[in-house]
């Protein structure tokens, strides 16, 4: 079963509030971004529509697994993988509550290097939001829209302008096909396989061949 690397932005910059809080005058000021992160059973701007229970079970893991453990980070832009990078953290996601069909989110930036940008970038007046990164499947319905199934999510990234970045996200993104392998990790399995057979050996080729055709179905068939 592969999944598609999905990136959505249901929100405007407008719709988030930057909280600064200084206990003293000595002390560090703690960052914090708040607003609507996520939205289900309505179309976004990238024309997809959420599963309403899909949605409030993953959350709920998302939530024991990486939130009460304090490792749901999110980076400064969307990479182009799966993985969330240590070195390109910015912030860390501390709640996710419902409110109506709509996720409320609370990040603190972190005193990272991008978690600095960020808290520079506020401090400068600019307007940043969030956009979440997941793994999923879709099905195209009606003008054009598509539901998202075996929804999985990733990360809450910080982004600058969510509202442009359609092209590239369709372009570099969302073009990889992902499997979840046995211990829960992403791999680009297609990519992988590409790779490996574009470095054919010089001698027993079609053995070579073979092995990583039978290895390549082995993981896909790991996750259907």
């Amino acid at each position: 079963m592969s999944f598609k690397l999905l990136v959505d932005q249901s929100f405007s910059e407008d719709q988030f509030e930057y909280i600064k809080e200084e206990t003293n005058n000595k002390s560090k000021p703690s960052y914090y971004v708040t607003g609507p992160y996520m939205m289900y059973e309505e179309v976004n701007k990238n024309k997809r529509i959420y599963d309403r229970e899909e949605m409030h079970r993953e959350v709920r893991r998302y939530t024991t697994e990486m939130i009460d453990a304090k490792r749901s980070m999110g980076e400064l832009n969307h990479p182009s993988s799966p993985d969330v990078s240590l070195e390109r953290a910015c912030h860390l996601v501390t709640d996710l509550r419902n409110e109506g069909n709509v996720y409320i989110g609370k990040s603190k930036l972190l005193s990272t290097p991008c978690g600095l940008i960020v808290q520079a970038l506020i401090d400068d007046g600019v307007k940043i939001g969030m956009s979440t990164r997941a793994l999923g499947k879709l099905t195209e319905q009606y003008n054009g829209t598509n539901r998202v199934s075996d929804f999985r999510l990733v990360a809450i990234d910080c982004v600058a302008d969510p509202s442009c970045p359609k092209a590239f996200v369709n372009g570099i993104l969302e073009s990889k096909e992902y499997v979840i392998s046995e211990d829960g990790s992403f791999e680009e399995s297609y990519d992988r396989f590409q790779d490996k057979i574009s470095k054919l050996p010089r001698k027993n080729v079609e053995d070579y061949l073979k092995d990583q055709i039978l290895e390549f179905f082995d993981k896909i068939s790991k996750v259907m």
